[in-house]
């Protein structure tokens, strides 16, 4: 295990206790993750410099329930600080660990002893977790650090909802650049995916790659909303226009439906994982996130005929 890896995969493992921060290292033994009723954690994947100058923290969280989905709206339970409580973080957790579900950039002048803190308040259990510049978490999220096995970096692949239309690249989903759609309760929004990948890898060992499965994995959940969402499949399967092998550039398309249980605005978030999986495969590189702003409007009245 590389030093840069041990140190994200203790990051996300600090608790607020006590008021005092206490390795959860030491806590973990005693809350082993269950099916309802655990913690929240957030997770530090990392920090990377953008071309204009300014900084993006790239964030993901743990929640120790392996079936209860939670949600904890902004405000007390769920916030930044110091600054703005919102900054673009979701307030619908999914069981287990998720990488790099959102980013949130910082100016140019932020300093390296500067710190950002998401504070999680989960099932009586408030945990914080900083963000800051160290040279041991800059990452390299949207172009492999190392060399594919069959020559070349790996890349994210792109992702479209339509078939020409605004492309999204890279794990950097920000409400700000959401992609907008509409729907009502009463039918289900069909929901169509389209996605473009190198079809390379990077596993932080780059071990040669055995019974290789789809070049791209999708998952889709709720990220922010009201009511209830149902999707035809969280999942759906991809058909491929070209390609389908490894180094093969590859295209496909999939489709599914979402359904909402009441009106509002509502947030879906898109997670599209190439050959090298959840997180990079420890070399946090290379995968996709978006958002999708839906404004669900109610179902239309009907009137009654005597």
């Amino acid at each position: 295990m590389t030093t840069n890896t041990f140190l994200r995969l203790c990051v996300p493992l600090t608790l607020l206790a006590s008021g005092a921060l206490v390795s959860a290292q030491v806590l973990l033994p005693s809350v082993p993750p269950k099916q309802f009723g655990g913690s929240v954690t957030a997770a530090f994947e990392g920090w990377y410099d953008n071309p204009d100058g300014t900084h993006s923290f790239l964030i993901g969280y743990f929640s120790r329930n392996t079936e209860a989905e939670l949600d904890i709206p902004i405000g007390p339970n769920n916030h930044f600080e110091p600054g703005s409580a919102d900054m673009g973080q979701p307030t619908h957790f999914l069981p287990g660990r998720r990488y790099g579900m959102f980013t949130y950039t910082v100016p140019k002048e932020f300093t390296r002893t500067q710190k950002l803190s998401w504070v999680l308040v989960a099932n009586g259990v408030t945990t914080s977790v900083p963000f800051y510049m160290s040279p041991d978490y800059n990452v390299s999220p949207f172009r492999s650090s190392e060399e594919s096995p069959g020559g070349g970096y790996n890349l994210p692949p792109v992702l479209r909802f339509t078939e020409k239309g605004l492309s999204f690249q890279g794990p950097a989903a920000i409400p700000a650049k959401a992609f907008a759609r509409g729907a009502t309760v009463a039918s289900p929004m069909t929901f169509d995916l389209f996605v473009d990948d190198d079809a390379r890898y990077s596993t932080g060992t780059n071990a040669p790659m055995r019974n290789a499965g789809p070049p791209v994995n999708m998952t889709l959940s709720k990220y922010r909303g009201p009511g209830v969402v149902t999707f035809g499949s969280t999942k759906p399967k991809f058909d491929a226009i070209k390609g389908g092998k490894v180094d093969e550039p590859y295209s496909g398309k999939a489709s599914t439906t979402v359904s909402f249980s009441e009106p509002g605005d509502y947030m879906l978030h898109v997670t599209a994982n190439d050959y090298s999986g959840n997180g990079g495969g420890g070399s946090v590189c290379c995968w996709t996130t978006a958002i999708v702003n839906v404004n669900v409007r109610g179902a239309a009245a009907t009137t009654g005929q005597h």
